[in-house]
């Protein structure tokens, strides 16, 4: 797969704004993450099946790199792509673009390990990293 991507799209909320009238910093981490749980439902294995599996995904590191300011009521696209995918570890981009013009406002990424039920760090089992893989445009 070249380019396989998941875009979540959804309106700025009011209570994401801050005293200026535009999105708070911390509001697109939480769209990340709503990314990421779309990403992973449109890939057939919600985070619900991973844990299921006995396994979760713990962040380990988070970043973005805010560009352009989102306001009450725009609609914002949260594109998500999986980026890296090792035995243990997950590496995700997010691009969130306002839906009307296509401005990029903020990028990001996520860093994740995977952890088995006691939280220690384990492998995934090989069905859940070949789906990963598969999809994944990984930067080799």
């Amino acid at each position: 797969m070249t380019d396989f991507f998941v875009d979540t799209k959804f309106h700025v909320r009011y209570a994401e704004t801050d005293a200026m009238g535009i999105v708070h910093h911390s509001s697109y981490i939480v769209w990340f993450e709503e990314g990421r749980s779309e990403f992973m439902r449109r890939i057939g294995l919600p985070y619900s099946k991973v844990e299921d599996m006995g396994f979760y995904f713990s962040v380990l590191e988070v970043n973005a790199r805010y560009i352009s300011p989102a306001v009450y009521d725009d609609i914002v696209v949260v594109r998500t792509r999986l980026v890296e995918v090792k035995s243990r570890k997950l590496a995700i981009r997010y691009e969130v673009l306002r839906d009307a013009d296509g401005k990029l406002l903020a990028e990001g990424n996520s860093l994740h390990i995977c952890l088995n039920r006691e939280f220690k760090i384990a492998r995934m089992p090989q069905e859940l990293f070949d789906l990963l893989k598969r999809h994944c445009v990984c930067e080799e």
